[in-house]
């Protein structure tokens, strides 16, 4: 069928050209039988006989560099085994080894010794002290990654060692190796060293030999000297107590940028042990002085703009970090007077990055202000309403800060009061504002946290307040947003501001707004985000609110029209049903099973009715057998708490009543008897008027003018005596 024959050109295109065809017929390649010689073989050949111990010292001291490269990486198993023999025979093979030895071996030497000594093989001293003999010898080695490695291996052992033997051994020669003529690598071994041995010693041995070496690497020459030892200062602190607190101040103005920060991390973390008496006023102020200058570092007077500096910026938000424990420091009553411009300039700072890092500790300072929190009320509205969405986010969707933003307003805005402080609806609008910025944004996952933190506003808002503001906004967000998460996360923000709400005509208007624009709503869509309110319902709500208010509702809906709402009906028949108890209920589970049997003999909607086939069996069982004995008692006591707390919100509500009508009928009453008051007033006064017309025309004169009533009765006596006189004279005149 085919030809037997190609032509030239239809074998070049199968094989390309016969000239490379030719090459590669005539190449020779030789084929190595074994990778290894006779003599290569021999070599690596162990007697069957040796054990683990003979072997490893066999191998140390004859075999080759793999081979002695893997007998000292199982060492941690021989000593496992056999400590003994392994550190009498074994470790000093190791120790000839690594004289001249290449990284590869050094590095797994070890690793090996600082896995023994981390996993307390060793029983007895002598065992670390000949490890530590080892490590001494190699620890200024001039690969710098050996070096290190055997460093960490000595930090370990310092652990297992008795003071003599520390004293002796390291500390001796660090006194000498510390010296300036010494490497920069020694110098900072030396540094780690100190700050590990401090704490085997007492405060006064420490004071007496170390601190003036300590002193002289807080004043090296090299910057990554002064920063390591400074690292190692918190250590030696909590051995010596304060002594060291003027160096550490020093090392706070230094002029490299690493050696501030780490006298900052130093300060930062040895906050509990300064007070008041461990600097003087001084040092404070210098401290706080240089603090207040790193939260400006980089800024350009005119305009608040930087210049652009990575590392100024990063020393900014290293500021606000460190904030919360500077208002500690300093006390927070003096927060005012000593951090107020710094924290407000990092929190309206240029860079994103330090806003950021300035709305992550805001709440740490809030609640370190307490009662004072008015006072950073115009950056707490100034992060909120940040143009950048990370930094609105990261402010309200961190640990659920706006709990502890609100609790110190909340005592002014309680329902008995009727003043409610002015930074208390600019701060609600600054959150509203921010849900509107994260709601326009594309990103739903977030916009989601936001709800689930703004559902702790039910606990904090009164419910006047909540009503007017926050629950509008939810119930449109639950009608308008197409995100599912989303939608879901506003019904159960919404069923919280429904169960903590005390007032009752707030509560059934939110009901009936839930049932006439979701449960009867025009649209199916509306319908479906009704029975996702009944799913979050039944967690938030007892059993008893639940099937007053939402079940009824719920079971309508296996008349509706969209067999999509009936299909999500179906789904949630079974959370219906265990919401209830026999014989409590037995008309609603009639109404149930009615509907049950509706759906399976009139339904036609293939979907639906094969739910309703697979469900109605679970239903059968959830109605013959209950569920198991412990889960069905823990969703009993919850129930019981979930209406508990109804009821008591009841009696709150009905409480305040009382007491706001008590109030306003007190008032009432003080104001009737006020008025009462005042006509008796007014009345005697009329009667004292009209009775002195008679007595004495003096008084009517006294009342009119309102003049003293002494200045009136002394010109009453005056006038009646100069009366009777004349009186007395004029008879006088007659008798005579």
């Amino acid at each position: 069928m085919f030809s037997s024959r190609m032509t030239g050109n239809q074998s070049s295109l199968l094989f390309g050209p016969l000239e490379d065809l030719q090459e590669l017929a005539f190449i020779e390649r030789p084929i190595r039988r074994s990778l290894k010689t006779a003599e290569e073989i021999d070599q690596l050949t162990v007697d069957e006989d040796l054990n683990d111990i003979e072997r490893a010292v066999y191998l140390l001291s004859v075999g080759q560099e793999v081979q002695r490269a893997s007998v000292i990486s199982n060492l941690p198993s021989l000593v496992r085994q056999n400590p003994a023999e392994t550190f009498r025979r074994v470790v000093p093979k190791v120790r000839e080894v690594l004289n001249g030895a290449g990284a590869e071996i050094q590095l797994a030497a070890a690793a090996s010794f600082l896995t023994i000594l981390q996993d307390d093989i060793i029983l007895i001293h002598t065992h670390t002290y000949s490890i530590l003999k080892t490590v001494l010898l190699h620890l200024n080695h001039r690969d710098t990654v050996v070096s290190n490695a055997w460093l960490e291996t000595l930090l370990s052992a310092i652990n297992a060692l008795p003071r003599e033997t520390i004293k002796q051994e390291v500390l001796n020669p660090l006194l000498y190796q510390s010296q300036l003529s010494h490497s920069l690598q020694a110098r900072l071994a030396s540094c780690r060293i100190l700050g590990k041995v401090a704490c085997k010693f007492d405060s006064h041995i420490v004071k007496k030999e170390l601190l003036p070496l300590i002193r002289s690497l807080c004043q090296d020459v090299e910057f990554e000297v002064r920063a390591c030892m400074c690292r190692q200062l918190e250590n030696i602190a909590r051995a010596t107590g304060t002594e060291l607190l003027p160096e550490l101040v020093e090392l706070a103005e230094d002029e490299d940028s690493s050696v501030r920060l780490a006298a900052f991390d130093t300060i930062i973390n040895l906050m509990e042990m300064i007070d008041s008496g461990s600097l003087s006023d001084e040092q404070q102020g210098r401290l706080l002085q240089r603090f207040k200058v790193l939260c400006v570092a980089g800024l350009q007077t005119e305009g608040n703009q930087t210049d652009g500096n990575n590392e100024l910026t990063l020393i900014r938000c290293n500021c606000c970090y460190n904030l919360p424990a500077m208002v500690v420091f300093s006390d927070s009553a003096h927060f005012l007077s000593e951090l107020y411009p710094s924290f407000s300039s990092l929190c309206c700072d240029p860079e994103v990055s330090v806003r950021r890092s300035a709305a992550a500790s805001f709440h740490q300072v809030v609640k370190l202000l307490g009662s004072n929190v008015q006072l950073v009320h115009k950056e707490l509205l100034a992060l909120l309403q940040d143009d950048a969405l990370e930094v609105t986010l990261f402010f309200v969707c961190g640990t659920s800060p706006i709990l502890v933003l609100l609790s110190p307003l909340v005592p002014l805005c309680s329902p008995l009061v009727s003043v409610v402080p002015h930074q208390f609806p600019e701060l609600l609008a600054a959150l509203l504002l921010a849900e509107q910025k994260v709601g326009c944004s594309l990103r739903w996952r977030l916009h989601e946290k936001l709800l689930q933190r703004y559902s702790c506003l039910a606990r904090l808002l009164p419910g006047e307040l909540l009503h007017q503001s926050f629950s509008p906004r939810i119930f449109i967000i639950l009608t308008t947003n197409k995100v599912l998460p989303v939608q879901k996360e506003a019904a159960r923000t919404f069923c919280t501001f429904l169960r903590y709400n005390r007032k009752q005509e707030q509560r059934q208007e939110m009901m009936e707004r839930l049932i006439q624009d979701l449960a009867q709503g025009r649209s199916y869509w509306n319908r479906l985000r009704f029975l996702d309110v009944c799913e979050t319902a039944t967690e938030i709500f007892s059993r008893k609110y639940f099937n007053k208010h939402f079940l009824i509702p719920a079971l309508e809906l296996v008349h509706d029209p969209v067999a999509n709402v009936r299909y999500k009906l179906c789904q949630l028949l079974p959370r219906l049903r265990s919401s209830l108890r026999l014989p409590a209920d037995k008309q609603l589970l009639q109404q149930l099973d009615f509907c049950v049997q509706k759906l399976l003999c009139r339904e036609k909607d293939k979907d639906v009715v094969a739910t309703i086939r697979k469900l109605r069996v679970l239903l059968l069982i959830c109605s013959v057998v209950s569920l198991q004995f412990h889960k069905r008692q823990e969703r009993d006591l919850l129930d019981q708490k979930k209406e508990k707390e109804e009821t008591l919100l009841l009696e709150m509500e009905q409480l305040e009543r009382q007491q706001s009508e008590g109030k306003l009928n007190s008032e009432k009453h003080i104001e009737r008897k006020r008025e009462q008051n005042c006509d008796s007033q007014r009345r005697v006064l009329v009667n004292w008027y009209n009775w002195s017309e008679f007595i004495n025309p003096v008084c009517k004169l006294s009342f009119l003018t309102g003049r003293d009533s002494k200045t009136s009765l002394s010109a009453t006596k005056s006038m009646s005596v100069s009366s009777s006189g004349a009186a007395l004279s004029s008879s006088g005149k007659t008798k005579i």
